[in-house]
């Protein structure tokens, strides 16, 4: 049975920012004395808003970073993807043979989930239908975001399918009682960390309309 709505993550999904953000939050937490690895970093905060890096630094530190800090950081990850981002492999050729309707659910915010798939030639395939977690309350692990764009789009959440890439993600989609189609191509995650319930696990995005078509 094909879905009636295709909700795509952003970030490792459609464009493969996902490196690229989480060398920055490295350099950036080890500035205010924060020393992660780059598994760490994945595990804590890949899929998940700029928020929670944000409110992590100030528990961990005890107080809050330098004023200037978060805006410094925001402005070196926009110069590295407009240096260094592409489609993630495979992606537009997938999106090209998906006949179902889809929309974009990501942490960003608004203006940067924009930025990123302008940079990619991607936002006009989305305009009109991108949704952001500032939207909502709870972030992911949260339902939240799946289930409002799924309202916003006048679906049902069981006739939704997710296309998601991390923990924090994948988990939000299972909690909207959505299936979920977890990628690892991008090879952060290994593909036995996403499995699950209505989880399928593949690391081609060349699959993806075949895989939906299955559904």
């Amino acid at each position: 049975m094909s879905p009636e709505l295709v909700i795509f993550d952003c970030d490792g999904v459609l464009v493969d920012s996902e490196p690229i953000s989480v060398q920055i939050d490295i350099e950036m937490l080890a500035e205010v004395g924060l020393v992660m690895s780059e598994q760490e970093v994945i595990e804590r905060f890949v899929g998940r808003s700029a928020r929670v890096i944000v409110r992590t630094v100030e528990e961990e530190l005890g107080h809050p970073p330098p004023a200037d800090w978060f805006d410094r950081g925001e402005a070196r990850l926009r110069q590295a993807f407009v240096d260094q981002l592409r489609p993630v492999p495979g992606v537009i050729e997938a999106l090209e043979q998906i006949t179902a309707p889809a929309c974009v659910a990501s942490s960003s915010e608004p203006g940067q989930l924009r930025f990123k798939l302008q940079l990619v030639g991607l936002y006009d395939r989305f305009a009109g239908r991108l949704f952001s977690g500032s939207e909502v309350k709870n972030g992911k692990p949260a339902p939240d975001l799946f289930l409002h764009a799924a309202a916003e789009m006048g679906t049902a959440p069981e006739r939704c399918v997710v296309i998601e890439d991390s923990h924090h993600g994948v988990e939000a989609g299972r909690a909207a009682g959505m299936d979920v189609l977890a990628y690892v191509g991008g090879g952060m995650i290994p593909a036995g960390a996403l499995a699950g319930p209505r989880t399928v696990v593949f690391d081609d995005m060349r699959e993806l309309p075949e895989l939906l078509g299955r559904r």
